[in-house]
């Protein structure tokens, strides 16, 4: 089998042509989109080949890569018969760690939907996984792509708001109910919690925009409203979500029906972090509110910063400057422009490109394996404090060698 790792790009044909790098996916699932989104025939990539158990879900592959795609039920026959630049993983949490460590193994790059794991240990033996067969590594953590995350990054570089101290968000995840509680993210063994599942996105973007990483957490939380719900039928086998979503009838949240037959994450969740040089941040989590979006707030020693909105044309930064009372006028306002084209708001697009750079080219990138594991970490060290009683529990920290060795390599 054919692989790339760190030190071997794929190989130009003659007369300097870019090569179609060769992908496959594994899992079909919804964010298979992703998949799609790397599917760019004539364009320097290719899906030639996809992997689920369901065989079911096999005539999405043909309908997204075309009828020529070769179709497996197990990735280690994937991984035996299919010449390969890159794979995609894009299945269950819990399946994740396995996966990459097998993909990693054989040397071939890996796309790794975000969470990296859902242990700790589980992170650390894909990043070992990652520098003994010398492939490279992508999570994705698309929200570092997000036009209003990266307003906000720029803003704080730029020292508009002085030297960050404090950061706190607040996620709205409004459908929740439907995106959580009717499948496998319900059931703690497939998430850890959806503190860490839900929670890996915005924790990483607290840390990218705080600079650092955390150190300490505390946490409460509940299964406060799902918890209630006596219907635990649960869904079609081999349905997704949007096959039962309906946003104009599962209101309230206490109306729904066919929740997974195991419910035991938590429906509310509130931490509290010290991160790294003596900066503070919190996170809440809700799954049962009307709308749904994030909110973060960043507040520095010259001003603070402010999101409204996450998507579309209508979002913008607000910075705060001056002294005053209640205010709507900020001093500074960056309005979001009209989205791109492609999942989250044109993120995802942005995401696949530059993993596709990596593997074909490596050097740095704006996500990163470590920061992913840190945010893991974080995830879980507030689920084990949520779940006793908000007992303050110190993140295991990765170790150096391992931080060096992926810091270095992105240069």
């Amino acid at each position: 089998m054919k692989t790339t790792g760190t030190s071997t790009p794929p190989a130009a044909p003659a007369g300097g042509a870019v090569r179609e790098l060769r992908l496959a996916v594994i899992g079909l699932g919804l964010r298979a989109s992703v998949a799609r989104e790397a599917h760019r025939p004539g364009a320097g990539a290719r899906v030639v080949a996809a992997v689920d158990l369901d065989p079911g879900r096999f005539g999405r592959a043909r309908e997204w890569f075309g009828d020529d795609v070769r179709l497996y039920e197990d990735h280690r026959v994937l991984l035996e018969r299919e010449e390969l630049d890159a794979v995609l993983v894009i299945t269950p949490d819990h399946t994740h760690e396995e996966l990459a460590v097998d993909l990693l193994g054989a040397g071939v790059a890996v796309f790794l939907e975000k969470p990296l794991a859902i242990t700790v240990e589980g992170c650390d033996r894909v990043l070992e996984a990652a520098r003994a067969g010398g492939a490279r590594l992508y999570v994705g953590h698309n929200m570092r792509h997000m036009p209003v995350v990266r307003a906000m990054r720029d803003l704080i570089r730029q020292g508009e708001i002085g030297e960050v101290k404090a950061v706190w968000c607040r996620h709205f995840v409004g459908h929740g109910g439907d995106f959580y509680f009717k499948d496998w993210h319900a059931d703690r063994r497939n998430t850890t919690s959806l503190l860490l599942q839900k929670g890996a996105h915005d924790l990483d973007v607290i840390h990218w925009l705080a600079g650092a990483y955390t150190e300490r957490v505390t946490a409460l939380g509940g299964l406060t409203v799902y918890g209630d719900i006596a219907d635990r039928s649960g869904q079609a086998p081999g349905a997704v979500m949007p096959d039962w979503y309906d946003p104009e009838h599962n209101w309230p949240p206490l109306s729904l029906t066919g929740l997974n037959p195991v419910v035991d994450v938590e429906d509310l969740s509130m931490m509290v972090m010290r991160l790294e040089g003596g900066i503070h941040a919190s996170y809440q989590q809700c799954h049962y509110t009307p709308d749904y979006w994030r909110n973060y707030t960043v507040i520095g020693t010259e001003g603070r910063l402010e999101n409204f909105g996450d998507h579309g044309d209508s979002a913008e930064v607000r910075v705060w400057k001056r002294r005053s009372g209640y205010r709507a006028d900020a001093d500074l306002v960056v309005r979001m422009p009209e989205p791109e084209d492609g999942g989250h708001g044109g993120s995802d697009p942005l995401l696949v490109s530059e993993f596709l750079r990596f593997v074909r080219d490596g050097g740095a990138t704006d996500t990163s394996p470590v920061a992913a594991r840190e945010a893991v970490a974080a995830g879980v060290a507030a689920t084990r404090s949520l779940r006793d009683g908000g007992r303050p529990v110190t993140v295991e920290r990765l170790p150096g060698d391992l931080v060096d060795f992926f810091e270095g390599a992105r240069g």
